[in-house]
């Protein structure tokens, strides 16, 4: 084998290796996906600190859950950290949704996606009012 020969072959396969290494890199989720939390807590309404919640079309935070009650009284619970790049979202009362004002994500009163560029669902959590109290588990 020449010298010219032997540089070919030795560059060919460096840039089979680089690519092959990219391609790689790009099967994998590189979306900054937070992950969901495990919940279980509950919320005193009588406490000042979730009076929020006392009014529909309130909403707060507690563990990375986004709580909300919407104009209708009910009581919902997703995760609070935007499925695209994990920025908080917030209740919007007037159109029952999630929203993240970071890339203009829009999220359904479920967590399912209505807007992207967020690709995935926020994690729904199971709401349980007794009295006073709102469990939160999921």
């Amino acid at each position: 084998m020449e010298r010219k020969e032997f540089l070919a072959l030795v560059g060919t396969s460096i840039a089979a290796i680089t690519i092959g290494s990219c391609l790689d890199a790009c099967k994998k989720n590189n979306n900054n996906t937070p992950t969901q939390p495990t919940v279980d807590f509950t919320l005193d309404l009588n406490s000042s600190s979730n009076a929020a919640l006392n009014t529909n079309g309130g909403y707060l935070y507690n563990s990375g859950v986004i709580v909300a009650r919407t104009l209708s009284g009910a009581y919902i619970a997703v995760s609070q950290a935007c499925t695209h790049q994990g920025t908080t979202v917030v209740y919007q009362s007037n159109n029952n949704n999630f929203y993240c004002s970071s890339h203009g994500s829009v999220f359904s009163s479920s967590g399912g996606v209505t807007t992207g560029p967020a690709s995935s669902s926020l994690k729904q959590y199971t709401c349980t009012l007794s009295g006073t109290s709102l469990h939160v588990k999921g």
